[in-house]
């Protein structure tokens, strides 16, 4: 892979996560893995630097202008060390739950910003002679799906490490690195400027293209277990729909237990369900992998606020998805391409199948109105305020109480196959999602080598009891799994069986005795 341009501008996306950055709410995504075996820092140092060439923005920082005047730009680390991205901790115990602490610790911590915006930790000592590996990449650098990219890169899909990684090999010389003058950051804010007018009326122009295109079309609606009868009601128009939900995207969600302004730390905990039993439920109900996993998430939250005695009465949950707005050549293409797209659920649904129903419904009905290409074009608007403005409101609107949403629940779909790191089989690999603002809580979901592995993000003072969140999830699980058991058939009742005595033998003429005479029966009245 060539050498990125130096002084590269950050995308408006991109860059919106460093400004809502705050202490106490770190915006990187990560992922907390598991290996078999001991991986051996003195062997991972080598393979990472090896693999640097396939990720050049890992030696890249972050440049503010002066004044915040433009966009920040990538410039190459004149001091880069591969010892500041690399790490190691060894647990005291091994287990599972000071496992999770530890992540939790590292999780909560802000990554420095005068070296690349990335770093590795490998955690030495679980239990059944496993190595736990920590990855964490900022929010700037990376969405989800490009996290899965990266992790394509690093790893091999061979037991067999290459040749070519087992030793180090010296990295290609880094260019001269200047920072941007004053009057070169006033013209690329200009250009910048300009340009998110222009792709916010690009964006305009093909949403209103697209409704207009597809306007009426009944499909669009249907989601994959909804049946239309030939002498169905007309379904209503694009505008009619965007206009009836765009109120109630707009109106505050009511609050949970756990929206509550985040001040850190964090806490993070998993767990993980079979991905066959998804698609079990999927196929039995006609749905896709992840209404199944909203459903799911939705039922843990609903059993959450019943253990806090929130009245469910009338009540919905707003959870914000990601979507991703990558081509399938930009797979591999860093930054952020998503949109997102703001779901509400009812909480008091009398049971899972009209629960996972709604859910089914309500996601094709988002989708048939692009309300994320809307909630995209929304966010070209608010790339045109000046950076500068952004970069001083952004941390402060991260701690005002908005609640525009209850919780972020994000998918993102991994290798289908096993990945190894220097021979050793990644048996695990839990991901996390960054909260913020009034969600003290999110969730993230990546599915591995037939597994899908949860993870739960949680202040430690919005939501002080998150690991109740892996029974919960679990217990909702196997409450939505007995759709996909097939309806036991009701036995049929044999006949009962009359035992019949053996026929007396037929009399002879020497036993033949003639018959005493019957008595009058008298009926009384």
């Amino acid at each position: 892979m060539p050498e990125l341009e130096n002084n590269e501008a950050l995308s408006f996306g991109d860059a919106l996560f460093l400004y809502l950055e705050r202490q106490g709410m770190p915006l990187h995504i990560a992922s907390v893995s598991v290996f078999e075996g001991e991986v051996e820092v003195e062997a991972f140092a080598p393979f990472i630097e090896s693999k640097l060439p396939l990720v050049p923005r890992y030696r890249q920082r972050v440049v503010t202008p002066p004044l915040n005047l433009g966009l920040p730009v990538w410039s190459y680390d004149p001091h880069f060390d591969l010892r500041n991205h690399i790490h190691q901790v060894t647990l005291k115990k091994g287990s599972s739950a000071e496992f999770k602490a530890m992540a939790g610790l590292i999780l909560s911590e802000t990554m420095d910003r005068q070296r690349p915006l990335w770093d590795l930790t490998l955690v030495r000592g679980l239990q059944g002679n496993r190595t736990g590996l920590i990855t964490r990449i900022h929010h700037c650098l990376a969405d989800g799906l490009a996290g899965i990219g990266l992790m394509n890169a690093l790893m091999d899909a061979s037991p067999v490490p290459p040749r070519s990684s087992r030793r180090s090999r010296p990295l290609p010389a880094l260019p001269i690195s200047e920072p941007p003058s004053l009057l070169d950051s006033l013209i690329r804010s200009s250009f910048s400027a300009v340009q998110q007018v222009l792709a916010a009326h690009s964006e305009l122009l093909t949403f209103a293209q697209r409704l207009v295109t597809t306007n009426g079309k009944q499909d669009e609606y249907a989601g994959a277990g909804s049946t239309l009868s030939p002498d169905a009601q007309p379904v209503p128009s694009f505008m009619d729909e965007l206009s009836r939900l765009l109120p109630e995207v707009a109106a505050p969600a009511r609050r949970l237990p756990f929206n509550v302004i985040c001040r850190g730390p964090q806490k993070f905990h998993w767990t993980e369900i079979p991905l066959a039993e998804i698609k079990a439920v999927k196929q039995a109900c006609g749905t896709t992998v992840n209404d199944v996993a909203l459903a799911t998430m939705t039922l843990a939250v609903r059993r959450y606020a019943e253990l806090h005695g929130v009245p469910l009465q009338g009540r919905t949950l707003r959870i914000v998805v990601p979507v991703s707005v990558r081509g399938k050549e930009g797979v591999e293409e860093l930054g952020n391409r998503i949109t997102f797209l703001p779901v509400s659920i009812p909480l008091d649904l009398p049971g899972p199948k009209p629960l996972i129903a709604a859910v089914s419904e309500t996601m094709a009905l988002l989708k048939g109105a692009h309300l994320a290409e809307f909630v995209g074009f929304a966010g070209s608007l608010l790339g045109a305020i000046p950076t500068a403005l952004q970069a001083l409101l952004g941390p402060i609107t991260s701690q005002l109480p908005l609640s525009l949403c209850n919780l972020i629940f994000t998918n993102v779909r991994g290798p289908e196959t096993p990945l190894y790191l220097l021979g050793h089989k990644m048996v695990a690999c839990y991901p996390y999602v960054p909260i913020g603002g009034e969600m003290g809580m999110n969730c993230a979901v990546l599915t591995y080598d037939g597994t899908a592995y949860f993870g739960f993000t949680g202040d430690v003072h919005a939501v002080p009891d998150l690991k109740c969140f892996e029974k919960l999830l679990v217990q909702s699980f196997a409450e939505l799994r007995k759709l996909a058991l097939p309806v036991p058939r009701k036995k049929r009742r044999s006949p009962k069986k009359v035992a019949v005595e053996p026929a007396s033998p037929a009399p002879t003429a020497e036993s033949a005795v003639p018959p005493k005479p019957v008595a009058n029966v008298v009926a009384v009245a």
